[in-house]
């Protein structure tokens, strides 16, 4: 595995980000309405939000009334964010920093109700990133804390296409896409009890995506 074109991934979307200021639309993703309902159901209102890209899903949350931590290691994404949260008075509901995932994450034990991530998971990270990020994620989480994640999965239409790069990874257009099977979402449960794997698809491709609902075994 050639683990310096998966480093390469920061800058590529740096720059992505710097040529469009609005990549992905003002309008948030299908995955965060369904995360609000989750979170209002369960009374959980102190979200951490990973890979929070432009903000699109942060907004959303912020103006449902949620208080939101947005982390990126986009310096771009992340001033996008700030910048927009005090045009729109929303700066006592979103904090958001630069961060890398694969670091251990900034905050103590047990200081998030739940924490968020739209695709984060299936960005250009080895099976080993990963173990590491959900078990520092269960570490920031609260007793019963809720982890909702979204990845791409082995029924995409772009799985085993394009380049592989190691694992479950393949490039396309540029970008590095890890996509998932159930055995590995499973491999990531380690701490936590599945609460449900929900398939949807997003865009007109389509892709086709797991969410995956777990909680914080205490």
């Amino acid at each position: 595995m050639d683990t310096s074109t998966l480093s390469n991934q920061e800058d590529h979307w740096e720059n992505t980000f710097e040529s469009n200021s609005n990549m992905f639309g003002n309008t948030n993703s299908t995955s965060a309405q369904r995360a609000v309902e989750i979170f209002q159901k369960e009374d959980k209102f102190n979200i951490l939000e990973l890979g929070s890209g432009q903000g699109r899903d942060t907004f959303f949350f912020a103006k449902e009334g949620l208080r939101v931590q947005a982390l990126d290691y986009s310096q771009q994404g992340i001033d996008s964010i700030l910048k927009k949260s005090k045009e729109e008075n929303l700066s006592d509901y979103i904090k958001a920093n630069v961060h890398d995932i694969r670091k251990p994450l900034p905050f103590d034990d047990n200081t998030f109700d739940s924490c968020y991530s739209h695709m984060l998971y299936c960005m250009a990270l080895t099976t080993c990133e990963l173990e590491f990020l959900s078990s520092e994620i269960r570490r920031v989480l609260k007793p019963n804390g809720l982890n909702i994640y979204t990845v791409r999965n082995i029924k995409d239409p772009h799985y085993r296409n394009g380049i592989h790069r190691g694992e479950d990874m393949y490039e396309v257009s540029g970008f590095i896409v890890h996509f998932f099977s159930k055995e590995k979402i499973e491999l990531l449960s380690k701490g936590y009890k599945i609460i449900g794997i929900e398939e949807f698809e997003e865009s007109s491709l389509p892709k086709r995506l797991s969410r995956v609902i777990m909680e914080k075994i205490s």
